[in-house]
């Protein structure tokens, strides 16, 4: 494929992988396995998944330590975002969970500002005013019936946060020597594996192993579609696309998660929250734009 059929594909691309990503919260809200569990099983069949690509294309991961260490940091909190996740899924639906995920630029815009002495622009201030806004909308309809309401925000905006923690150090580790894609992503799991040990024991000791075939299938399917195939359509096409389509088309992912969660899993959705979950997603797009525009 050249390179004009390439872009000419991206747009199509990202939004499948963004798509099909966001499908992933479907998966989780089905299956009777703890959120750390789970995301532990994640990341154990895409380290195999990856393990096989890096050695099928004679990939290594350079000898540098400061790149090692930097990649497990990495795979650390992408671990911890991803039980996170899970927890926010099982409180308040999937919708509503991915679009709090989402919310991990700001948070990239908080890091910049306190580590790397970044100054805040009037348009991410009302980026982050606006976004917060739509959180107030979408969450006190849920405050008013849903009494885990409360652990499903704060475990779905904490994942954000962690998501942001785990998109810096993949930064630092490339910065630190340039990685190829295949044994990064393999020592990424493998650093979210080995955080996830301990609460998967103590806090998924019931329900840490599927039961069924089914279960198992549907773990290989999360996996590998959710976090190799997708990721591979997202990380191959960002490249290609301008910034602001961009951004925009990576909104799917939110949107997706939350018209399922609605038309399949018989969410009750209001309209103030679906005000809240609009205006949610447009602070999303500016405040990715904008950062997006500074790197």
């Amino acid at each position: 494929m050249n390179t004009e059929a390439q872009k000419k594909f991206a747009p199509i691309g990202l939004t499948i992988g963004c798509i099909v990503f966001g499908l992933g919260s479907v998966i989780v809200a089905h299956l009777p396995i703890g959120a750390y569990a789970i995301a532990f099983w994640r990341l154990a069949v895409a380290a195999v998944i990856f393990a096989f690509l890096a050695r099928w294309f004679a990939q290594k991961f350079p000898e540098n330590t400061h790149a090692k260490r930097y990649a497990w940091w990495a795979g650390a909190f992408l671990g911890l975002d991803l039980a996170l996740w899970h927890e926010s899924i099982y409180a308040v639906g999937p919708g509503i969970s991915t679009v709090l995920n989402c919310l991990q630029i700001f948070w990239l815009t908080m890091i910049g500002v306190i580590w790397f002495k970044e100054k805040l622009s009037k348009l991410q201030i009302f980026s982050l005013i606006m976004a917060l806004t739509g959180i107030v909308l979408i969450g006190s309809p849920e405050f008013g019936h849903n009494q885990n309401a409360m652990w499903g925000f704060v475990s779905g905006i904490l994942s954000g946060l962690m998501l942001s923690l785990s998109m810096v150090f993949v930064r630092k580790t490339q910065q630190a020597a340039p990685t190829p894609i295949f044994p990064l992503m393999f020592r990424i799991s493998l650093g979210g594996m080995a955080i996830l040990i301990l609460p998967t024991l103590l806090l998924n000791d019931n329900n840490m192993l599927p039961t069924t075939w089914s279960q198992i299938g549907w773990i290989l399917v999360y996996g590998a579609v959710m976090q190799c195939f997708a990721w591979g359509m997202i990380a191959y096409s960002i490249p290609l696309l301008s910034l602001s389509l961009s951004g925009l088309l990576l909104l799917t992912e939110p949107v997706a998660a939350l018209m399922i969660d609605f038309a399949f899993l018989d969410k009750e959705i209001n309209g103030l929250q679906w005000f809240g979950a609009v205006l949610t997603m447009v602070a999303i797009y500016l405040g990715s734009l904008k950062s997006k525009n500074t790197h």
